[in-house]
């Protein structure tokens, strides 16, 4: 049997560490950095991103936060944004040496998303 994206990730501890290595990546690119220093609970937004990318891999965890239109609402995030933030996730996934054929499904999860973070 095919193991899922979850497992394929490495479960929690393979996504928390992904996670980790995604957010230090977006206070360090000077395209979105400023979009995560006014964070005021940076522990809450991981723990809700690692919730995130469990549930919507097929692991067990439930998710427990906002949809994605009501967490970005207001924010006018442009494509040019939304690109740096899968180039992060690119450079973490290298980081942790995951596959390409993990990254392509990740990518694909990334751009069904797409619609529910730009400019809404």
């Amino acid at each position: 049997m095919a193991k899922t994206l979850y497992e394929r990730l490495g479960g929690i501890d393979g996504i928390t560490r992904l996670v980790d290595d995604v957010v230090d990546a977006h206070f360090a690119n000077p395209l979105i950095k400023t979009r995560f220093e006014n964070t005021k609970d940076v522990e809450h937004a991981k723990r809700m991103t690692v919730e995130f990318f469990c549930a919507g891999s097929g692991g067990p965890e439930t998710y427990t936060g906002r949809d994605l239109v009501t967490t970005h609402k207001g924010m006018n995030i442009s494509e040019q944004e939304f690109i740096a933030v899968v180039d992060d996730i690119f450079l973490a996934m290298d980081k942790n040496n995951l596959g390409d054929d993990v990254k392509k499904d990740v990518l694909a999860v990334l751009y069904s998303l797409k619609n529910q973070v730009i400019r809404v």
